[in-house]
């Protein structure tokens, strides 16, 4: 599957959940995540620009395989052209975790977030924040332009819209994700 997804960077929260709620998009909750991004020892996914995620909110875990679909003519890493996703849901964050390692699979780094969502018919609306980082808007529907539109309902302009990981993210502030084992609000560790 691939995710039709727009990013719109250093948002405020309060004035955003505002305008939420006024175009009649329902509070869907708060998640506080922690995930796992896993690669072979060689990190021949990371050479792909793709990466197996294990995440879990305390509730819901998921497994995922996740690749970058890359827009050859973007020099900066934040006009992707998508991003394929393959996510089940398991029941165990710890022996998933076990079963990867089993598998062959290194962690490459483990990371936290909070998430406020909201949702409007076919559109997923994620308030991300992220330490040491400005939180973002990322809106998800089945199409681009269903993106787009939603984002100008909320008076964004598409064109101001990025579409990438939030790996690119971090690097545009200054961080290389790839130097850090761990990004958490407790601190960063380097590798």
């Amino acid at each position: 599957m691939e995710e039709f997804e727009v990013k719109f960077l250093e948002v405020d929260v309060p004035e955003l959940e505002k305008k939420l709620e006024a175009i009649g998009a329902e509070k869907v909750g708060e998640y506080d995540y922690s995930r796992m991004l896993l690669d072979y020892p060689d990190f021949r996914l990371n050479e792909k620009h793709s990466w197996i995620r294990l995440r879990t909110n305390g509730k819901e875990t998921t497994l995922a395989y996740k690749e970058r679909i890359k827009n050859p003519d973007d020099k900066e890493g934040m006009k992707d052209i998508g991003m394929k996703e393959i996510e089940i849901t398991v029941d165990d964050y710890q022996k998933t975790h076990e079963l990867m390692k089993a598998l062959g699979f290194v962690i490459k780094r483990e990371e936290k977030n909070k998430r406020i969502r909201y949702k409007k018919n076919n559109v997923v609306f994620d308030i991300d924040i992220w330490p040491q980082i400005p939180p973002y808007l990322e809106i998800e529907s089945s199409s681009l332009k269903e993106a787009e539109d939603a984002a100008s309902e909320l008076g964004f302009d598409p064109k101001d819209g990025v579409i990438c990981s939030a790996g690119k993210i971090y690097k545009k502030y200054g961080f290389n994700t790839d130097d850090y084992s761990s990004m958490t609000f407790d601190g960063f560790v380097k590798k």
